[in-house]
Order: C-alpha cells, then structure tokens, then sequence
C-alpha cells in the first residue's frame, strides 16, 4: 500500500509529501516530476505547444505506472482526477488517498507567493490564476477529490510539519 496524496494546486502535496516520505523511509514520487522528465519540457509549455489533451495522455501513462507501486508516497497533479480512468487505477491499487483540502483564498495566495509556480504551471482557464478560477476549479474537481480519497485533511491552517503529523496519525 502507497499514501497517494489529491488536492488543488498549492495544497502543499510535494512538500508535505517529501516530509511525509522522509518521515515514513520511503520514496517520494511526484508525478509532475515524473510528466516534465518523460516530455522533456514544463507542464506550461506542454499546455502551451501540445495543448491540455496530451498533457493529460502523458499523465495517464504516468498514473498507470504509479498505481502499481508499493510503500511509496505519491503527489498527484491538481487535475489527475478529471479522467475517470486515473481515479479508477489509483483506487485499485488499494492505497490510502488523502485529499489535502485548503480554502480557496488561501490557495490562490500560496499559488501567488510561489515565484516558481508561474514559470512552470499554466493557468487553467482564461481567468488566468485568479481567485475565481480557483473557485472554479474547485467547484469542478472537488468532488472527484472526494470520490476516490479515503481521508481528508484540512491544511488551510496547518505548517507542513503539522499536516505530517496529522496523515501519520490518519495512517
């Protein structure tokens, strides 16, 4: 069994995750990491010069792959959930999923604060990282976030040494 960790960009689910794994002697994988490697490029300019669809074909390989792996802790995309075949293979795989949930003010403020998320990370809508576009989205993947997890924790208020703490706990 892996700890697969789902929430909304800026929830914190390479940073806890990394802690989480360190704390935990496993490895970390992040998926972003694993997408940006085999495409050879940034998730922005995968959205920029191949469009959202293959971006979503390169992160579908990467999911299969990841489901398969024991005692590991994994970081999802904000967005891995939109395809029901992603939710499917990472439910079969039978791992704790920990939806890290956050207020979507707070959000868009850590999204803002990270100098490195707006070279890397694309905007999702024409609203172009705004608040509403995060309400937005929101709107549209939290419920999904909530159909494959088997825990959910509210790091709205929490340090990242907090959030470890609390999904040992969860464990």
């Amino acid at each position: 069994m892996s700890i697969v960790l789902i929430g909304y960009r800026g929830s914190g689910k390479s940073s806890i995750g990394q802690k989480l794994a360190d704390r935990l002697w496993q490895d970390f994988v992040d998926i972003d990491d694993l997408i940006v490697e085999r495409a050879g490029k940034s998730i922005k300019e995968i959205f920029e010069q191949d469009g959202e669809p293959a971006f979503r074909v390169i992160e579908t390989g990467v999911v299969r792959e990841v489901a398969r792996l024991e005692e590991v802790v994994i970081s999802l995309g904000g967005g891995t959930v939109l395809k029901e075949e992603n939710r499917a293979a990472l439910t079969a795989g039978g791992h704790k999923i920990i939806y890290l949930r956050c207020e979507a003010e707070t959000l868009h403020a850590r999204i803002h604060a990270d100098t490195k998320s707006a070279l890397t990370r694309p905007s999702l809508t024409a609203l172009g990282g705004s608040l509403e576009e995060v309400q937005q989205m929101l709107a549209i993947r939290e419920p999904l976030y909530r159909s494959i997890m088997t825990a959910e924790l509210d790091v709205t208020n929490l340090t990242v040494e907090e959030a470890v703490v609390y999904i040992v706990r969860l464990l």
